[in-house]
């Protein structure tokens, strides 16, 4: 069956939430990979990639909760807050789709930082 780039990554951060990373694997193509730009790391493969998630140092359980997705025909954006009770992170993460399969994702993981005080005339907190 045929799935759209929007369903195939529904489903990769469905089978995420499980954390067995193993299983992640069935939506990934062959020959995926993971760039990480802001630590200069590749992981290559579904083995690798499912090593690292089960390896990574964790509290307890990861949950993923998708904030938003933006999708075309082979190119999908989220942006995805993760946590394993302790630890808090937020990931934006460009997925590549190569014949049904995530081929590619590129993802950021940025660091939150406090407002400078010098601009909180023309701001207001998020909340």
């Amino acid at each position: 069956m045929m799935q759209g780039a929007e369903a195939l990554v529904r489903e990769f951060w469905q089978l995420m939430q499980t954390n067995d990373f193993d299983a992640v694997g069935a939506v990934l193509a062959d020959d995926f990979v993971v760039e990480w730009p802001q630590s200069s790391e590749l992981i290559r493969g579904r083995a690798n990639f499912a090593g690292l998630n089960r390896e990574y140092p964790a509290h307890g359980h990861w949950q993923f909760v998708l904030n938003r997705l933006v999708a075309g025909v082979d190119q999908v954006v989220t942006d995805v807050s993760i946590t394993d009770g302790v630890q808090q992170a937020r990931a934006v993460s460009f997925f590549t789709i190569t014949d049904q399969r995530i081929s590619k994702l590129v993802e950021y993981w940025p660091e939150p930082y406090a407002a400078p005080a010098n601009r909180a005339h023309w701001v207001e907190a998020l909340a």
